[in-house]
């Protein structure tokens, strides 16, 4: 339900304009990925937000903290910069008395000939919840138009010491997630088409872009998105991330809106994203995520999660099951 009031965008007010019942409220449910960061970094969002938003109303179990620069070691040597923000995770998942961040999926830079022992120090820091690392493809094409603007170099995928940093994840049992844009799913495609070895985990759809020079061009863009998203799932060792699409990045513009999207509104403009992936992938190789606090600067906790059961009032229990908790349960290996 909503009001007909006014606020400004993210604040408490804000967000209070839209509160839904919750729907499918038994339904357990697994976040696989969300961000935190400490007081005075990033977006301000830690471990008493997270509950916040796992407890308001939806059955949220377990979580996966995926990486965001977060905490980074400011001394010592570099390669381990990366170390401190799994040991920023792991404390505060112990200070949480429900322990819902069961898994952790960490930076490292995969071009690295020590590498092995970067992955031995987050395994280390992890206090057992270390899963996987995200060492991200995303390189803006116009970073001046984005508000998340990728760090990556061009054509990182097609550096031979990244693509023996993937495969090594892989031999140690890790998983690689990547975040990257819609006009580099094809590089990813490459990828992992390189690396068949590696559990490989596409975060966010592959970030359809909707600002700057691709603004008013969604339905050319989702055409040429959904051809390589079909393609991408012919590799059998890559899963898919449902979620993600609510960044401002995307366009859809709701961060800057009178009040947040209803879960209504977010069916409506984004399903074909949601059941087209799910067609292409299955039930058993997709996995919800809220992707907050980015997704959060356009709506809420309760709203997200009821959008994603709207979505998918149509399939079985089993493949709800597996969609909302079962994927991610078995990829990141959590108990």
């Amino acid at each position: 339900m909503s009001t007909g009031a006014s606020a400004a965008p993210g604040t408490p007010s804000w967000y209070d304009l839209v509160r839904e019942d919750v729907v499918d409220p038994d339904l357990p449910i697994i976040d696989p990925h969300h961000h935190l960061w400490p007081d005075g970094e990033g977006m301000h969002y830690g471990i008493a937000d997270l509950r916040r938003d796992a407890h308001d109303g939806h059955l949220v179990e377990q979580t996966v903290f995926v990486e965001c620069r977060a905490a980074y070691r400011a001394d010592g040597d570099p390669e381990l910069a990366p170390v401190g923000e799994t040991e920023f995770v792991a404390a505060e998942a112990e200070h949480d008395p429900d322990q819902l961040i069961a898994g952790i999926v960490a930076h490292a830079d995969l071009r690295s000939d020590r590498l092995d022992e970067v992955l031995d120090a987050h395994v280390a820091a992890g206090r057992g919840r270390f899963r996987g690392i995200r060492h991200a493809l995303s390189c803006a094409m116009h970073p001046e138009t984005l508000k998340i603007p990728g760090r990556a170099p061009k054509d990182l995928h097609l550096d031979p010491a990244f693509r023996r940093g993937v495969a090594r994840l892989g031999e140690r049992g890790l998983t690689y997630d990547t975040w990257h844009y819609h006009h580099q799913n094809r590089d990813f495609l490459e990828l992992a088409r390189a690396v068949p070895g590696t559990t490989m985990v596409l975060d966010h759809f592959g970030t359809p872009l909707g600002v700057g020079p691709f603004a008013g061009r969604r339905d050319e863009i989702f055409e040429s998105w959904a051809a390589d998203i079909a393609e991408i799932a012919r590799c059998e060792h890559v899963v898919a991330k449902l979620g993600g699409l609510a960044m401002p990045d995307n366009g859809f513009g709701w961060h800057a809106a009178e009040r947040p999207a209803t879960s209504d509104e977010v069916v409506a403009a984004q399903s074909r994203y949601y059941l087209h992936t799910i067609e292409c992938f299955g039930p058993e190789r997709c996995m919800f995520e809220s992707n907050f606090p980015v997704d959060r600067l356009s709506l809420g906790a309760r709203t997200v999660w009821n959008a994603f059961k709207k979505m998918t009032a149509g399939f079985d229990p089993a493949e709800r099951a597996q969609m909302f908790a079962g994927t991610a349960r078995r990829v990141y290996r959590l108990g």
